[in-house]
């Protein structure tokens, strides 16, 4: 498919298909996604937050995947919806201590109770669980 001007051509069809509206679709940075543009970035207006998504798009995302009976798609959105709340780094140090072998139950179970503490209920269900999996198969340090 070749995005054209809000329209998605098929290039094996000349079936043309309206783009889903994107009104109220931001930026982390809440930059409305009218507004990045590569004028914008010539122009140095463009930072690292408006190129980050912003969660409730994510959620919309989420909405959309569970209505097409993809639930688990849905679920990974929302968790990276929580996500969007973290720092770069944080997020890549979640990641590696969920690496088989890289942490032990206890600090999985940790992880998880700090992400909870923070209202990344989500995030915290799937490292509680990791923890749990993990250590049934001896997946841990």
């Amino acid at each position: 498919m070749r995005h054209q001007t809000g329209w998605l051509v098929r290039p094996d069809s000349t079936e043309v298909t309206e783009v889903a509206d994107v009104s109220g679709v931001q930026a982390l940075s809440g930059r409305p996604v009218e507004g990045l543009t590569v004028e914008a970035v010539r122009a140095g207006e463009i930072g690292l937050e408006d190129l980050r998504i912003h969660p409730e798009t994510l959620e919309r995302q989420a909405v959309v995947a569970a209505e097409h009976g993809n639930p688990q798609l849905a679920e990974n959105l929302r968790r990276a919806a929580e996500l969007t709340q973290l720092p770069d780094d944080e997020v890549l140090a979640i990641y590696e201590a969920l690496r088989p072998g890289r942490s032990t139950a206890a600090q999985l179970t940790a992880l998880a109770g700090s992400l909870a503490e923070r209202g990344l209920t989500r995030c915290a269900a799937l490292v509680a669980e990791a923890a749990d999996v993990y250590a049934r198969r001896g997946l841990t340090a």
